[in-house]
């Protein structure tokens, strides 16, 4: 993959973009329509509490191979105020920005593979992956 397999989250407009770079790469890789509002959706999410919480980050994309088949690897970066209760935010329907909170847990429904690191003061780290069935 070539190094515009990232998105800078640092304006509304950039949770637009890596919405529409991880659609085209996911569409690459063969996922159909669903697959790709899966992920797409899940993008908007991560990049949005990047936005919303740290105000700058980062989303990388990567395809991943297995033994028998390969995905798409999401990526999410920040330096912000880290998470101080993770089992808290990962509770169906918490919200702290009042949105629907549909947010990380719902992010992890929509992925095959979840993994969330976070360091109050030090920022955040999500990565999860989507595998093409």
């Amino acid at each position: 993959m070539n190094s515009q397999s990232c998105v800078t989250i640092l304006k509304e407009w950039d949770i637009v973009a890596a919405r529409q770079m991880g659609r085209e790469i996911a569409k690459n890789i063969g996922f159909g329509t669903v697959d790709q509002a899966r992920i797409t959706t899940a993008i908007s999410e991560l990049a949005r509490n990047i936005y919303l919480y740290a105000g700058e980050g980062k989303i990388s994309f990567n395809i991943v191979q297995s033994l028998d088949t390969k995905g798409i690897s999401i990526k999410a970066e920040d330096k912000g105020p880290g998470i101080k209760d993770l089992s808290q935010v990962m509770e169906d329907g918490f919200s702290t920005s009042g949105g629907l909170g549909a947010g990380l847990p719902g992010v992890r429904r929509l992925m095959d593979d979840f993994d969330i690191i976070s360091e109050v003061n030090k920022g955040t780290t999500i990565v999860t992956v989507k595998w093409l069935r």
